[in-house]
This record gives C-alpha cells, structure tokens and sequence, in this order.
C-alpha cells in the first residue's frame, strides 16, 4: 500500500507542474491589465513603467513563469497588487468558507445521492425507479446558480426562514449546501444506481439468494458495498469540482471564500491572487482524485497491484 500511495505522489509532479503552467497563462492571456487599476489620472509613462518594473510584469511570460515557480516552491504565492497584502494570507482568510460549504455540500449530496441511487436500484423497473431517474435527470440538468436564486427567492424572501445572504452562523449555510449539493445527487445516484445493478447480476448475489439471505441484507451489506468502487471515484473528483462549483454559489448567496475572493480579483486583474486561486481549486481537484485513487486501493487490492478488476 505504501509503494502504491509513492507512486500516486510520483506522478502527482508533472500533472502539477502541467497545471501551474496552464493557471499561469490563462491569466495573463485574458484581456485587462492590473496596472490600469492603479494608475491615477494624469500619470506619465514612466509612472506606469516604474510599477511595472515593482511587480515584475515588464519581464517577458518565460521570466515571470520561472520567479512564480520559485516563489511557489517556497511557499511564497507572492503579494496581491490591488489589495496589496500576501496572497496565503487572503487565501487563508477565505478558505475555511470554502472547505465548510464545499464539505457540506459533499457529505449532504453523498447521502442522499448513495440512498436514492440504492433505493432505485433495489426497486429496479418500478415506478419508483422511474421516479428516482427522472429527479436524477431533473438535478442533472438545473444549473447551481439558478437553484441557488430559486432557494433564496422561496425560503429566504418568502418564507423568511433562513438568512439572505452573508456567513452569520450555521442557519446561513443551509441554501448554500443544498444549492452546491443538488447537481452531486444526481450524479452519486446515478453511478449508484447502475453499479449494483450490475453487481446484482454477480454469481456471488445469486448464491446468496439460494442460501436464503433475506434480500435487504443482500443489497445493503453485499451489493451496495461492491458497487462503492465506482461511487468513491466520483467522489474523489467531486472534492476538486465542489470547490471550483462553489465560485458560483458563494457570488449568488454573498458569502467569503475563494470564489468570491477569485471573482473579485478576476475583476481587478490581480494576477498573483488569481493565480493562487486557481492553483489551489487546481490542487484541490488533484488531492481528491489521489485520496480517491487510495480509497479505492484499500477497499479493493487489485487496483494497487494493478490487476484487472
């Protein structure tokens, strides 16, 4: 197990610094440059070019590539240019929004996504899995942002139930989880759903029904344990996607955390903190396929010896 979790850190190297590459130009690609945020009226060329020179962005991309991933190696993510404070400290600020909405989000969407998914596959081609597969395909398809309007609209302004908007304890968390969570449902149901039915077709299923298992016992403690595999793949990468989806929702519901910290910045074109925004939804993406890759090793040895399944 610990050569297998060596080899995932191993290749974890390239796919990084692939990605700091990628993160590095897409910002400086986009249209906008941050120095026309702090330019005065009335400055001359060679104000303009005196802060340049400050912030290092006279040096051509290949030069400020290499300085960012010098300062990257030492922990340094470099000073934001508009706000004009360390960007780890920014991040650090806004982060613990971000993981408690996106590990809600996550831990409400795996529940309820595993037992709807469960539920449909033990009463397959019933009306109750029909029903389950059509709210399945209804979440699929309903944007985050849009629900998260609709929430606020009904059991915020309406109902008054819950706070509008802001971080003020936990009841302000409740539409954001839900808004975040509901697109995770339907895809956990989804990969739930149709990997017990396929291990419901297993000679090891029919062998337990011939020795008189009831059948409950057979779904909930043999099938469904079986068809996690695929369900803990989806979730490694949900750990990544939830983070990233949260840009969205945490605009639309008005909280701190890195997506409005990115949107922000993204507005100012503050290269340095953009940069460490991405990079870190980029490394929270790379961690949860890791996590999820060595999740599946310990439930199934094939997969660190490298076995067929």
């Amino acid at each position: 197990m610990i050569a297998f979790v060596l080899r995932r850190l191993v290749l974890m190297v390239p796919v990084f610094l692939v990605v700091s590459l990628v993160v590095f130009l897409i910002i400086h690609l986009v249209p906008g440059d941050p120095i026309d945020n702090l330019m005065r009226v009335g400055s001359t060329p060679a104000q303009r070019a005196q802060i340049e020179a400050k912030y290092g962005l006279d040096r051509s991309l290949a030069e400020q590539y290499l300085v960012w991933m010098g300062r990257l190696l030492t922990g340094d993510l470099g000073t934001a240019i508009i706000q004009r404070r360390p960007v780890a400290e920014l991040i650090g600020q806004n982060l613990p929004y971000s993981l408690a909405l996106g590990g809600l989000a996550l831990a409400f969407s795996t529940l309820v996504g595993v037992a709807a998914g469960a539920l449909a596959a033990s009463f397959h081609r019933s009306w109750l899995d029909d029903g389950v597969t059509g709210l399945i395909l209804l979440g699929s398809t309903v944007p985050g942002f849009w629900l998260g309007l609709l929430l606020i609209l009904v059991f915020a302004v309406s109902l008054g139930w819950v706070p509008v908007s802001g971080a003020r304890g936990w009841s302000s968390l409740i539409l954001p989880v839900i808004a975040a969570g509901a697109g995770g449902i339907a895809l956990v149901a989804r990969v739930t759903r149709v990997a017990m039915i396929e291990a419901s077709r297993q000679d090891f299923v029919l062998l337990l029904h011939a020795k008189g298992v009831p059948p409950w016992t057979i779904q909930l403690r043999h099938v469904l344990r079986h068809a996690m595999l695929p369900v803990v793949t989806v979730l490694g990468l949900r750990i990544g996607w939830i983070l990233g989806g949260a840009v969205a929702i945490e605009y639309v519901f008005a909280r701190p955390g890195l997506g409005s910290l990115l949107i922000r910045a993204l507005n100012q074109r503050d290269y340095p903190l953009v940069q460490g925004c991405l990079l870190m939804l980029a490394m929270a993406v790379i961690l949860g396929t890791l996590l999820g890759d060595i999740v599946q090793a310990a439930m199934d040895p094939r997969q660190r010896e490298g076995r067929p399944s």
